[in-house]
């Protein structure tokens, strides 16, 4: 018995945050463009556009001027814009984590193209590498890609070992590519 008049007041609860939650704007507990009538009076102030021209607002106004995010309901929606796309080259990104797969990945973030990886050794050497790799455009071509490579203890490494790896990563991508458009 005890069980269901918890489960009652937890459903009643719930009932209750949602319904004050979801009401009218700026009436709810979560409304952001409540205005006390303390600040009636005061409701005007004056702010200048990017030319430096002043403009009045009152509350009023800014109470119109609905953002998006102003209701719980929004965080369901899609608001994602549709011509907003990744400027990575998928090729280049799969290539990069083949080719330098005998190093850890320990960031990735595919929004700006950088994927870090810590030390790791190729097979058939006994020196140990760490490198950043950076996919800066969306086009398979040499200029989208950098690495920089850099040896244990932090030894710098010669250009043609780096220029060997960006290299094979170019390569890989090709080979990936031309696999796509056989399929």
């Amino acid at each position: 018995m005890n069980k269901t008049r918890l489960v009652k007041w937890a459903v009643a609860s719930f009932v209750i945050v949602s319904v004050a939650a979801c009401g009218g704007r700026g009436s709810g507990i979560f409304g952001r463009d409540s205005v006390s009538s303390g600040n009636a009076g005061n409701n005007e102030r004056r702010e200048n556009d990017q030319n430096g021209f002043s403009r009045d607002f009152d509350s009023a106004a800014r109470a119109n001027a609905v953002k998006k995010g102003d209701s719980i309901f929004d965080l369901f929606q899609n608001n994602d814009d549709p011509n907003v796309t990744l400027r990575v080259n998928k090729y280049l990104w799969n290539a990069s984590l083949d080719v330098l797969n005998f190093m850890p990945v320990q960031r990735a973030d595919p929004f700006t193209g950088t994927i870090s990886m810590g030390y790791g050794r190729p097979q058939g050497s006994s020196r140990a590498y760490r490198a950043t790799v950076y996919i800066t455009d969306p086009a398979l071509d040499a200029r989208a890609l950098r690495v920089a490579l850099q040896g244990a203890g932090g030894a710098s490494v010669s250009t043609e070992t780096v220029r060997a790896i960006e290299d094979a990563i170019l390569t890989r991508a090709r080979q990936l590519r031309i696999r796509d458009t056989k399929l």
